[in-house]
């Protein structure tokens, strides 16, 4: 019995275990209009501050098809993705894309849940106040 009881808290405990291996796949971004105007595509209009690196993404477009619907409803009533107002989660994917008889692998935020709102020291990337 006791060797049935040990492989089922082994079963329960393994999801929990992948959980990190997934988390370490996400991070936090404060993804905004950059200020940037393009004349020709791929447009460098929006970037995303990765907050756990530091770095900003440039010409980054969102995904935000992934939200939960209370997270759609927020960014759908109002500019807060474009305006750098909140912190999303989520992960940076590089997808192919045909412009003009171009193959060019851009840059996209898959967002998965609002965060946070931003701090004015997240948003300085972003052209808006």
């Amino acid at each position: 019995m006791s060797g049935l009881r040990l492989a089922f808290l082994i079963a329960a405990a393994s999801p929990v275990g992948a959980l990190p291996a997934f988390a370490a796949a996400q991070s936090s971004y404060v993804y905004c209009d950059n200020g940037l105007r393009c004349f020709k595509a791929p447009c460098p209009s929006n970037s995303a501050l990765d907050l756990a690196t530091g770095n900003i993404i440039k010409g980054v477009s969102i995904d935000a098809s992934g939200l939960p619907q209370a997270d759609k409803a927020i960014t759908d009533q109002s500019d807060v993705l474009y305006n750098g107002k909140i912190v999303v989660r989520g992960s940076i994917q590089h997808r192919t894309q045909t412009i003009t008889g171009k193959d060019y692998s851009l840059s996209w935020l898959v967002a998965t849940r609002i965060v946070r709102t931003a701090k004015d020291s997240e948003r300085r990337h972003c052209s808006s106040p």
